[in-house]
């Protein structure tokens, strides 16, 4: 008896609950390491939101209310508004997997070789819309005419042009600014920058202890999204020649190395937070070069739409191919940095 639309459609779905939910350690392929989906996709990073976009408030100044004053003196009383608010679009992502009806019947006297058919198909789409995030993290849109791009680090980390200090201005095409506010005008709304040209203790390093120092906010009063600290949060990226000439660094300090010829490799570290090696960051055609980012997560994080994150579909017949059926997993999502004061950029002369 062959198989109907019907049929196949349950025999899909009940074969696709025995996949387990969407991971994606298991699945990276082409890159080497998948550091966005390891570190922002996990359980709870993620952020759900809903509406046409997401939007944070910003105390972008104080009021400077506070004044030595003598006995009797008249209160002058000001108040300022101290808030901006940030607001970016959501971005759609979108991957699909596709079967054929008879590819189903051929392997239907072996439930294990659909069951096996459906993994490969649905890794292939998976593998496809992880590599893709990956990229759009580790970018920007050109400019602000460009409606699809998600907002990437580079969007919101601004290198300063050899300039020492908190110099990462607008990103380039976005003359509004980052996330709406103009940086021209709010100067505090600026990511810290410097240049470096050897990856020594005298120049990279040394820029990398003042940068360190000077993204160090810390607020003097019980405000919540100032509460958590740096920990697990903090992560500083490089590409692979600057994080081998770190290594090298390390070892030629330690006294200790013993029989291991790469001891410091996947182990080096900077005020104890990891440094990591991003292999999207090898061989740019656009950005800084070898930039070094030292990022806070505890203000720079995903945001997804509630009800569109990962959303796996039903099987549908494909219009144009009655034969054929079609999933489709649909994600929309954006980049939040809620202050870029807590992270650095530096890029290589």
């Amino acid at each position: 008896m062959p198989l109907s639309d019907s049929d196949i459609k349950d025999l899909v779905t009940g074969t696709l609950k025995h996949l387990g939910r969407l991971k994606f350690n298991q699945i990276a392929t082409r890159l080497q390491d998948y550091e966005v989906m390891q570190r922002m996709m996990k359980r709870d990073r993620v952020q759900l939101e809903s509406g046409q976009g997401i939007q944070r408030q910003i105390m972008i100044d104080h009021s400077a209310a506070a004044k030595n004053v003598g006995l009797y003196e008249v209160d002058d009383v000001n108040v300022k508004d101290v808030l901006d608010s940030i607001s970016v679009p959501f971005r759609h992502t979108t991957t699909n997997y596709a079967f054929e009806r008879r590819e189903l019947a051929m392997n239907r006297p072996s439930p294990q070789r659909i069951l096996d058919l459906l993994k490969v198909r649905r890794a292939d789409a998976m593998i496809s819309l992880v590599e893709r995030m990956e990229e759009d993290f580790w970018d920007k849109p050109a400019t602000s005419t460009d409606k699809i791009k998600p907002f990437g680090i580079d969007y919101w980390l601004v290198s300063g042009g050899g300039s020492t200090g908190f110099e990462g201005g607008n990103p380039s095409g976005f003359t509004s600014g980052a996330g709406g506010i103009d940086s021209d005008t709010v100067s505090r709304w600026r990511n810290f920058t410097d240049r470096y040209t050897d990856v020594t203790k005298g120049d990279l390093i040394k820029k990398m202890r003042v940068a360190y120092r000077k993204i160090g906010f810390k607020s003097p009063v019980d405000i919540p999204d100032y509460r958590k600290g740096r920990g697990q949060n903090y992560r500083i990226y490089c590409d692979n020649t600057t994080i081998t000439e770190m290594e090298e660094l390390g070892e030629a300090q330690n006294e200790n190395l013993g029989r291991d010829l790469a001891t410091m490799d996947d182990m080096m570290t900077f005020r104890r937070n990891p440094l990591i090696w991003v292999p999207q960051l090898d061989d740019r055609t656009a950005g800084p070069t070898s930039p070094v980012y030292m990022v806070n997560f505890s203000f720079f994080y995903p945001v997804f739409l509630r009800g569109e994150y990962l959303r796996e579909g039903e099987p549908r017949t494909s219009a144009n191919q009655h034969t054929v059926m079609v999933v489709h997993v649909d994600l929309s999502w954006n980049i939040l940095c809620t202050d870029r004061r807590r992270h650095a950029l530096l890029d290589k002369a």
